[in-house]
């Protein structure tokens, strides 16, 4: 993973390295950089925040002769980069749930996104996550819309053990995930989790169903799921579905196929929210928290994977 991304940076340390660090160097290939970073799946805006930061971390440094010029730009660039993968904000599902759960209440997810971005299968590896931390879990089919969907869900239930509660297709999504709250607090169960309809971020309908469910069942947190795949998209889908229904946290899947590797950082520039999970595979247990320190590395190329 992360092929493309790698040698964006690979090229601007080398390119840089060539002579005194200064603003001006930067200047210099500003442009050719900025070409490989987007080529790289980094949006434009991040891009541009990427190098400008730069240009304001090497401003007036002082490096003699002997210096490594390519270790102080790694060093520089890894410590954007890790600033650009936190959020000022953060979100620890496993402590909110042990929390809810001292005060008698269900811990509610609602999981939104468009389609194809592998909501559903990342419903599925979080429920495995808090089953496997002892926790009770119920997931609701509220994507009532996509021909299947209730029957992928019923089959990834099956399969761990968990209880679906769903409607027909073509119910209101969000008298499905009214019923599966209140099916948790009756039940003493710790985690509701609600599946929705994707459709793309310009569905007006979609939004007002989302809208709709988030006024009725008041979710706890309310999680993006977004495909590393998509690249430049991810940060224009994340952001209108943050300023739709407002998310609390971002999930990356398919980390594992992304060559590119701009995603990540896109999405949480974009929202100004944590990237709280990525998927590495399609296995349950293929669900990694998401570590910005690890992530810089990965894009520097200074661990594997």
């Amino acid at each position: 993973m992360f092929d493309r991304i790698r040698k964006a940076f690979t090229s601007i340390v080398e390119k840089l390295s060539k002579a005194e660090l200064s603003e001006d160097v930067i200047d210099r290939y500003y442009e050719e950089l900025l070409f490989d970073l987007t080529e790289s799946d980094v949006a434009l805006p991040v891009a541009e925040e990427i190098l400008n930061r730069l240009k304001a971390e090497i401003k007036g440094i002082k490096v003699n002769r002997f210096s490594d010029r390519k270790r102080i730009l790694k060093e520089k660039l890894k410590g954007i980069l890790i600033d650009l993968l936190s959020s000022p904000n953060s979100l620890d599902l496993v402590e909110l749930a042990r929390r809810k759960k001292q005060l008698g209440e269900p811990l509610t997810i609602l999981f939104l996104g468009p389609n194809g971005h592998g909501k559903t299968t990342t419903i599925a590896k979080v429920a495995y996550m808090f089953k496997s931390k002892g926790f009770k879990v119920i997931i609701a089919a509220a994507d009532t819309f996509r021909a299947g969907a209730i029957e992928q869900l019923e089959e990834h239930a099956r399969k761990l053990g968990v209880k679906l509660i769903k409607h027909g297709y073509r119910a209101d999504p969000a008298a499905v995930a009214y019923d599966a709250v209140n099916h948790a607090k009756s039940r003493g169960i710790d985690v509701v989790l609600i599946d929705t309809a994707g459709r793309m971020q310009t569905d007006v309908d979609l939004m007002n169903e989302m809208r709709k469910i988030v006024r009725v069942v008041k979710p706890d947190a309310k999680i993006f799921v977004g495909d590393a795949l998509t690249g430049n998209d991810a940060l224009d889908e994340a952001k209108k579905f943050n300023e739709a229904v407002g998310i609390d946290a971002s999930i990356l899947t398919k980390l594992d196929a992304d060559a590119k590797g701009g995603a990540a950082l896109s999405i949480v520039y974009a929202t100004s929210k944590p990237l709280i999970f990525v998927g590495t595979g399609q296995g349950y247990g293929d669900l990694e928290v998401a570590d910005p320190g690890k992530l810089a590395k990965r894009i520097l190329g200074e661990v594997n994977g």
